[in-house]
């Protein structure tokens, strides 16, 4: 299958693809700074496997992944460092940074009074939502992955539960961002809450793009190296 980026292409070419693809690259932990340096190079100079690295970059842009051709090669490891990564950059980072930027723009209309309470109690629920879920990832979903790999895991616990009760987190930031559309009482340009709105429809996109990589490559990764060691037992 031929696939947009190879190990040949400038680094800096994914950035200008798609600018979700700057969060990936890091999340991987790839410096900047690495000018006109192929993907093979950067990765080289970051220490991150290049063949994990374009798996997951081409399935961001293509939408699919081939498990036949991938799986014996990939760095589970590596791809739980992304998702990991990408946990401490929506909990750290960008969901606080949204926070602070929503209470300046409800605060500075004349008629905030009475949506400040509503919104930022709506948006702390959603993020308390997205803690425990990416919490459980954390604590009891990427351990069990690592213990499988390592031939250690005796548990009952397999992909399919995570699967099972895997849900969306991106949907509820959605709502909070069409009420602010639609029903926020607004006067003139209020610059704060366009940059607000800005913020929350990125976040959205790459939350989006975070759970498709954990529900349509991870997952499948994960449950096709379950299906091998189960068999290898029998």
């Amino acid at each position: 299958m031929h696939h947009k980026f190879t190990p040949q292409t400038r680094m800096s070419d994914l950035i200008d693809e798609d600018a979700i693809l700057l969060s990936t690259i890091s999340r991987f932990g790839i410096s900047f700074g690495f000018g006109d340096k192929t993907i093979t190079e950067a990765c080289a100079a970051n220490n991150i496997d290049t063949r994990t690295f374009l798996s997951v970059v081409n399935f961001i842009t293509d939408g699919n992944v081939e498990l036949g051709e991938i799986v014996q090669d990939l760095s589970i490891e590596t791809v739980i460092n992304y998702l990991k990564n990408g946990h401490s950059y929506f909990l750290f980072y960008k969901l606080p940074s949204i926070r602070d930027k929503l209470i300046k723009a409800v605060d500075s209309s004349d008629q905030s009074i009475p949506y400040r309470q509503v919104f930022i109690r709506f948006f702390d629920e959603y993020v308390d939502e997205v803690r425990k879920h990416m919490e459980y990832e954390d604590r009891t979903v990427f351990p069990y992955v690592i213990r499988l790999l390592s031939g250690k895991n005796e548990g009952k616990y397999r992909i399919a539960v995570f699967e099972e009760h895997h849900t969306d987190v991106d949907s509820k930031l959605a709502e909070l961002k069409n009420i602010l559309i639609k029903y926020y009482p607004s006067k003139g340009n209020n610059y704060l809450l366009n940059e607000v709105l800005s913020d929350l429809l990125l976040c959205e996109k790459d939350l989006a793009t975070h759970n498709r990589v954990e529900d349509y490559f991870f997952v499948p990764v994960i449950d096709a190296i379950e299906k091998k060691t189960n068999k290898s037992h029998e």
